[in-house]
């Protein structure tokens, strides 16, 4: 039995472990032992990577043991084309977020490695989890951990912004649970059926499932997503959870937490429910549309740069939902690049804005100017990621939303070329309100004297962007690297699309135990 998945996904518990023996007067000694823990995580993740073959469609590295044997709910992990870039997406990223919260947090901090390395178990959980159920209980104790890091280390409106967050991903949560169990309950009720929430059986089984009720079973599951992406209209709880969020959590929060709502679309909505899909593309790809262009324009109004970037996620991440609904190679292909691409450069973007804060104290854009002349290291690579941010040629923005474009331009699904058109526009507002803050915040005269003895970003900050900074060239300048595990498994959905519009759809029939 291959068990590297489950090293990789609980090895962050063995951190936690040797956190509780660790006096807390000994801090450096506790950061240190997060950090390795995450590093130890990230190596794991990369035999994984380096062990996958791309040419494979199945699930690999599957391991699974019984769990409630009754009900057919095992312990089950897998890893495939859609999944294995955002395992090491989560474990590159988890170790940098810790790092960046080195000199920051020295509050309670044992409790605050604890949660973080608590977090990165439950996103992993998300991502390799290939029963249902799992799936469900590695979701929601992802909550627990963000909803400390914000309520405890955030801003003075932290307790808000915590509750807030909570609410909104509980409510679509439970519906998500409720269509989970009724899964469960139509398996049993077929000739020879039982109960299960093996996800491979359900792939057999959902697709075949009357018409008016698999469109309920949707719903379910894509509200649930859809408040996690966030999908306009379902996103006013995120601005307020990344301003007050530490930078970390902004990190997590935008780098990894939201690719959950649209890796949920790619691996439950599009195979489990296809005709209930084809019913809400369009709408789904309006709601994105909408959300490329509000989130732009909301952006562009912004006076903190904080909340300028987390409106900037709002219409990146309508990007991804729109090329998932294309239901084209291009399009899939693009939404799976672009969500790590946007790990990428957002989750630089909120470190680089917490190394200003930790200097000014602010994050007003009217409090800064003329940075450029005193802090000419840290306003490059801004300007780097910023470039890569509304999709430069030659950096890894540019990849996605191109593919991404055309494969809406292209889809039959969506049967019209208006979806591309209004989303392509969102290209040139994120220009407009990301280099006009750039402007504002780096050119021009000092007009405050608290900027004229700002310090300009330290070895360990630049060492700790470095890594982010060549991944961001590297997509850019040849994104096949990181295209190519993906590509089987993007075709295979693709086809299954296809065959399911054509009504070419597999017969509902369960394996028998």
């Amino acid at each position: 039995m291959n068990t590297i998945l489950t090293y990789t996904l609980f090895s962050p518990l063995v951190g936690i472990l040797v956190l509780l023996f660790t006096p807390k007067a000994k801090q450096t000694l506790i950061k240190s032992i997060g950090v390795a823990a995450s590093l130890i995580t990230f190596a794991l993740s990369m035999v994984v990577y380096f062990g996958f073959d791309a040419a494979n469609t199945q699930m690999q590295f599957v391991e699974q043991h019984p769990w409630i044997a009754n009900l057919d709910i095992s312990y089950s992990v897998g890893v495939d084309g859609i999944s294995i870039m955002l395992i090491v997406l989560t474990t590159f990223l988890t170790p940098i977020a810790l790092i960046a919260s080195w000199e920051s947090i020295t509050d309670r901090l044992k409790e605050y490695i604890s949660f973080m390395l608590m977090l990165e178990v439950g996103m992993l959980g998300v991502f390799l989890a290939t029963d249902l159920f799992l799936f469900y209980v590695f979701w929601e104790a992802m909550l627990i951990p963000m909803y400390f890091i914000i309520g405890i280390w955030g801003g003075k409106d932290r307790i808000y912004a915590a509750v807030k967050f909570f609410i909104y991903t509980m409510a679509g949560s439970l519906l998500m649970l409720i269509a989970i169990l009724w899964l469960g309950y139509y398996a049993s009720t077929l000739d020879g059926g039982y109960f299960t929430t093996n996800l491979q059986k359900l792939y057999v089984i959902a697709p075949g499932i009357p018409m008016g009720i698999q469109i309920w079973m949707f719903l379910a599951f894509a509200l649930s997503f859809a408040i996690k992406v966030p999908l306009f209209p379902l996103h006013t709880w995120l601005p307020d959870a990344h301003v007050q969020a530490p930078t970390a959590g902004s990190v997590i929060l935008a780098g990894v937490l939201l690719k959950m709502g649209t890796y949920g679309l790619i691996r439950f909505c599009l195979p489990l429910f296809p005709q209930a899909s084809f019913e809400f593309t369009p709408l789904i790809a309006t709601l994105a549309v909408i959300g490329i262009v509000y989130g732009a324009l909301v952006a562009m109004v912004q006076t903190d740069i904080k909340k300028l970037v987390a409106y900037s996620s709002v219409s990146h991440l309508g990007f991804v939902v729109l090329g998932i609904f294309s239901m084209t190679e291009e399009g899939i292909q693009g939404a799976v690049i672009q969500m790590i691409n946007h790990g990428l450069s957002t989750g630089a973007l909120f470190l680089l804005v917490g190394m200003i804060y930790d200097r000014r104290h602010t994050r007003e854009i009217a409090q800064f100017g003329g940075l450029a002349k005193v802090m000419p290291v840290f306003t490059t690579l801004f300007m780097i990621v910023t470039f890569s941010s509304i999709g430069l040629p030659g950096l890894n923005g540019f990849v996605g939303e191109f593919l991404i474009l055309l494969g809406s331009f292209n889809s039959v699904f969506l049967g019209s070329h208006v979806y591309a058109g209004i989303a392509a526009t969102g290209v040139i507002f994120s220009a407009v309100y990301m280099l006009w803050m750039c402007q504002r915040v780096f050119f021009g005269k000092i007009t405050h004297d608290e900027n004229k003895s700002l310090v300009d970003l330290g070895k360990r900050e630049i060492a700790l962007l470095i890594p982010v900074l060549i991944f961001i060239v590297w997509i850019g300048v040849y994104p096949s690297t990181f295209m190519r595990p993906s590509e089987a498994s993007t075709k295979q959905i693709v086809t299954q699309m296809q065959n399911a519009k054509s009504g070419n759809t597999m017969p509902s029939v369960v394996p028998m135990k």
